[in-house]
């Protein structure tokens, strides 16, 4: 953590282009919020850190509290000092050196982030891309490798359109001269709003050095609409599978498989194609097949799927879980469940087999109850055990049964009525 840095998040818009009613900040890639990401990153560099607020601020505050603690929550004076000039107004900054950021750039890392704290002698330093086409953005003018000037492109002549030199929105003031400098903003503009940027120009005015930092477009990309939005979700998840790849995961068709950033895989695993691995699920030396959703689980030395779902608080271990097979808040130590089956709040223990078309009857419209299996039971096909029950070890259950008593260890338990024939009754139905 760097002790000399202070930080600044402006998360304070509305986010109009976005068409929600959810603020822009909170909208989520990965799994979490975009503004989650700003302040992670921040939280590796500084302890002194201000999110700015003002649209919704009581839901966006509430909502990165879950997450974080020590950090200084501010609500701007929108009403009297609009804009980003007037989001960095009147803080109480620690350190000699202001790292402003937006909370709508989810793909920003600490680590470049870092670059920005090497130009000491700089009033500001300010983040720029180079693009092939700049068309839509103010053009940033560099001569002897320090900024001159900005300009709007509205503004600028054919020689200043030629420029392919963008302002990517990330500034590292000198604090004594951002408070200094922020009396002097004025809203003498279109939209009567105090503009950060006004800064870069009262610094050249000033003859102080304002520093370009030349930075990657896919890091610093911006979000203001749910387009964006999901091309900076494709180029998150992409970040997210290199890095696990990188370590030895194998995954089929990566571009069909999605992983939350909270996920942690370890070992010898296998992802297959169109896997969904959400919240804070574990899996250790697992092979997760086809189209298999797992949510807040853990699985180690286990087989799971095609088409399976692991639903919150499962924990597997050394089990093979097949096809349309759903788990739910259940424990299962070396079991099998091959196919068609629901398995919700139980206990199942080692050398078990689940047949097809069981389900834990666990909910009986107001509470639920547990079901507890023990090791080296067989369980037939199209069984429904009805809850709270308990089915000791080494026990049988013929297929088709309901149980609603517990089983004790060597007993088979069979409950379907006996088979009823009467000959001859197709052709009477039907006349035949």
């Amino acid at each position: 953590m760097n002790t000399n840095l202070s930080i600044v998040i402006l998360a304070a818009g509305k986010g109009t282009r976005m068409k929600s009613s959810l603020p822009k900040v909170l909208h989520k890639i990965s799994g979490h919020e975009m503004l989650y990401y700003s302040i992670k990153e921040a939280s590796e560099l500084s302890d002194d850190i201000h999110v700015i607020l003002y649209h919704q601020a009581e839901l966006v505050q509430k909502s990165m509290e879950k997450y974080f603690s020590n950090i200084n929550f501010v609500i701007q004076d929108h009403e009297n000092y609009p804009g980003t000039g007037g989001a960095v107004m009147n803080l109480n900054l620690k350190y000699d050196k202001t790292l402003v950021l937006n909370g709508d750039m989810p793909l920003i890392q600490a680590n470049e982030l870092k670059n920005f704290l090497n130009y000491k002698n700089s009033a500001i330093v300010m983040s720029v891309l180079q693009l092939d086409n700049a068309n839509g953005y103010g053009r940033v003018i560099i001569d002897n490798g320090n900024v001159q000037k900005i300009v709007e492109q509205k503004d600028c002549n054919d020689e200043q359109l030629k420029v392919n030199i963008a302002n990517a929105g990330i500034y590292c003031f000198d604090t004594q001269f951002l408070q200094t400098n922020l009396s002097n903003l004025s809203n003498n503009n279109a939209q009567k709003e105090y503009y950060i940027t006004d800064l870069v120009q009262f610094a050249i005015e000033q003859n102080k050095t304002v520093t370009p930092l030349f930075v990657s477009e896919n890091n610093f990309k911006g979000v203001n609409s749910k387009y964006d939005l999901a091309n900076a979700e494709i180029l998150h998840q992409n970040r997210i599978k290199k890095a696990f790849m990188d370590q030895g995961v194998i995954m089929r068709l990566p571009d069909t498989i999605y992983i939350e950033s909270s996920v942690t895989i370890k070992g010898e695993t296998i992802l297959e194609n169109g896997v969904s691995l959400l919240g804070y699920t574990r899996v250790v030396n697992s092979h997760i097949k086809a189209h298999s959703v797992l949510e807040n689980a853990y699985t180690k030395d286990c087989s799971i799927g095609p088409m399976a779902r692991l639903r919150p608080h499962s924990i597997l271990r050394d089990s093979h879980i097949g096809n349309f097979v759903e788990i739910k808040k259940s424990t299962l130590d070396g079991v099998k469940a091959g196919h068609l089956a629901y398995l919700g709040d139980s206990t199942i223990s080692s050398g078990t087999n689940i047949g097809a078309g069981t389900i834990t009857c666990n909910y009986d419209g107001i509470n639920k109850y547990q079901t507890v299996i023990g090791k080296n039971v067989f369980i037939g096909s199209d069984t429904q055990l009805v809850a709270p029950v308990t089915l000791e070890d080494n026990c049988m259950v013929g297929a088709g049964s309901t149980i609603t008593k517990n089983v004790k260890s060597g007993e088979l338990v069979i409950t379907r009525s006996k088979a009823k024939t009467i000959k001859d009754y197709f052709y009477r139905f039907f006349k035949k």
